[in-house]
């Protein structure tokens, strides 16, 4: 007989149920408890005391995933030895695939009526990966996660900067993409931020103006001249704000640039701080053996993986990443047009295309694959083509994780 807990979690309590997979379906018990070290211990004292009145073969904890809600209670019941020695799983499963099983018997929706759901969710073997156990891999997660977020804040800020300068100089970012320039870099920043109006930069001489971009550049510009010349350009062709709009533009110009700063200084620091911790982990030089793969995309993508023995082939991994499509058949016809699905681990997807298109600059392999994928399609080429190549990059990921091996480039036919 197996024993299956499903657990509806939230930020106080833990609603339960505990269910047999008998003929019956019979629940034992149904009952709320704290959210607490106390309230998960009551639980398992009742799994303990059912174990004994019951021959429980095996033991199944399931909940779905709350954030940071279900990670205590998933943690206690994973790492408890006495329940490890029922053969237990625990699981935990995205809510939406519990809410349509639930959806389907159209029950009145509260608490405790969710856990006996969830329970038998899981009943009929319908339990996915356990979740990851490691503390090396629980901590690196931390940092990689955290990073993410502080990259899309970034991302988020620097497109706001750059709609501020749209009103402070609009024809800045056309003139300095002609240059190869762009309106982000740290000498374009100082300069629209600082005590420099439109009208004093455009009363430099070229000289003046290359003199003073070289020394904000620190001297790194090969073509401050070129620069010069394409901010003047924009500055004299550009609209001119009033004096009272002007300077609100300023002070906000101002206030993001020191929060592009600010984000990217936390964002070296996690950087330094996932490099010195993902060493510790066997599988690390598995992936940095990857020509364009380095610490912190190998940290991402390990940290959301874990094990990979978490994952019976490569599909399983590429469907948890959310790299999949399903498939859109009926009768003798079949769509050729069939989305990304895009559920599974956002973390994981993100390391995994972002690792993908740093990997496909340095090996001929994926750049050709890209290229290809690229050329396919009239529209959406590049996220398109980037996508599947991921996907394609998921299969090598999987391997030598999974053979403990280093990255070996295809070898090449030579004509002679």
């Amino acid at each position: 007989m197996k024993l299956f807990v499903g657990l509806d979690v939230s930020s106080e309590k833990l609603d339960a149920c505990f269910m047999t997979d008998d003929s019956t379906c019979s629940v034992l018990k149904e009952a709320s408890y704290g959210n607490s070290q106390l309230g998960a211990s009551q639980i398992k004292e009742y799994i303990l005391e059912f174990s004994q009145k019951f021959e429980i073969e095996s033991l199944v904890i399931g909940m779905e995933a709350t954030s940071l809600y279900s990670f205590h209670p998933a943690m206690f019941f994973k790492e408890d030895l006495e329940l490890n020695q029922l053969n237990l799983m625990v699981s935990v499963e995205q809510p939406n695939k519990i809410k349509k099983y639930r959806d389907i018997f159209e029950e009145n929706k509260n608490d405790q009526i969710d856990a006996f759901y969830i329970a038998d969710y899981f009943r009929i073997q319908r339990q996915v990966n356990s979740i990851i156990k490691e503390e090396e891999y629980l901590a690196l997660q931390h940092l990689t996660r955290t990073r993410y977020q502080l990259i899309k804040q970034l991302v988020r800020t620097k497109q706001h900067f750059i709609e501020n300068i749209y009103y402070k100089c609009n024809t800045l970012s056309k003139e300095l993409k002609a240059e190869g320039g762009s309106v982000l870099s740290a000498t374009l920043v100082t300069l629209m931020t600082e005590d420099y109006t439109m009208d004093q930069l455009a009363e430099l001489s070229l000289e003046e103006f290359a003199n003073l971009i070289q020394k904000l550049g620190k001297y790194r510009f090969k073509n401050p001249e070129g620069i010069a010349k394409a901010i003047s350009k924009a500055i004299r062709s550009s609209y001119r704000l009033g004096k009272v709009h002007q300077d609100s533009v300023d002070i906000v110009l101002g206030v993001l640039a020191k929060e592009i700063r600010s984000l990217e200084k936390l964002i070296k620091d996690l950087d330094k701080a996932i490099d010195d911790l993902v060493v510790v982990l066997p599988e690390y030089q598995c992936l940095t053996s990857i020509p364009g793969i380095g610490p912190v995309y190998a940290a991402g993508i390990l940290a959301e993986i874990g094990p990979i023995n978490r994952f019976s082939d490569e599909s399983k991994l590429a469907k948890y990443a959310g790299l999949y499509w399903r498939q859109n058949q009926s009768g003798n016809s079949e769509y050729e047009n069939t989305p990304m699905a895009k559920r599974g681990n956002r973390y994981l997807r993100y390391y995994l295309v972002e690792a993908t298109n740093s990997v496909r600059r340095y090996e001929p392999e994926y750049h050709a694959y890209y290229k290809k994928k690229y050329a396919e399609t009239p529209k959406h080429k590049h996220k398109r083509a980037i996508v599947l190549t991921a996907r394609k990059f998921t299969r090598l990921v999987d391997t030598l994780l999974r053979n403990h091996q280093l990255y070996m480039p295809p070898r090449s036919v030579i004509d002679k």
